[in-house]
């Protein structure tokens, strides 16, 4: 049986399903299914049972379950090994232990983890983060500003 406690007072429980938009102030842990947008300065915890297909703006993020969808947390994502993410992630730091499968694009880092979107200037990519780079001038093609 599920038991709420200090750091996770709300619980959506194994045999509970949810769509829709949910907020939250402390912190909430999923064991149940969730599908839609998640939003809270608090923490989430998703469980080794839970499935969830959301995108989530948190303070922090725990992930042990399959999630699909962009997770974007001020301060930082753990992906436990059990983890079966795929998505866009943004972070402050991030956790990744032994075992978890992620499959999508990271920006970590200071800046990161305010709220910009992946892969905006300054932030440090890692993982499957893409780096973009300028694109190559056909053969013969004059280069630079003062073509003539």
């Amino acid at each position: 049986m599920a038991e709420a406690n200090q750091e996770f007072p709300t619980i959506l429980g194994t045999d509970a399903s949810f769509k829709g938009e949910l907020s939250f102030e402390k912190g909430m842990r999923l064991q149940g299914r969730f599908e839609g947008k998640i939003n809270t300065p608090g923490r989430l915890h998703v469980a080794k049972e839970a499935k969830m297909s959301a995108d989530v703006d948190a303070g922090a993020i725990i992930v042990e379950g399959d999630v699909q969808g962009n997770l974007t947390a001020g301060d930082r994502v753990e992906l436990k090994a059990s983890a079966r993410y795929q998505g866009d992630l943004t972070a402050s730091k991030l956790v990744v232990e032994e075992g978890a499968a992620f499959v999508g694009h990271v920006s970590v880092g200071p800046e990161a983890g305010k709220g910009r979107p992946p892969g905006a200037g300054g932030a440090q990519q890692h993982g499957g983060g893409q780096q973009q780079r300028p694109a190559p001038q056909p053969a013969g093609q004059p280069q630079g500003p003062h073509n003539k």
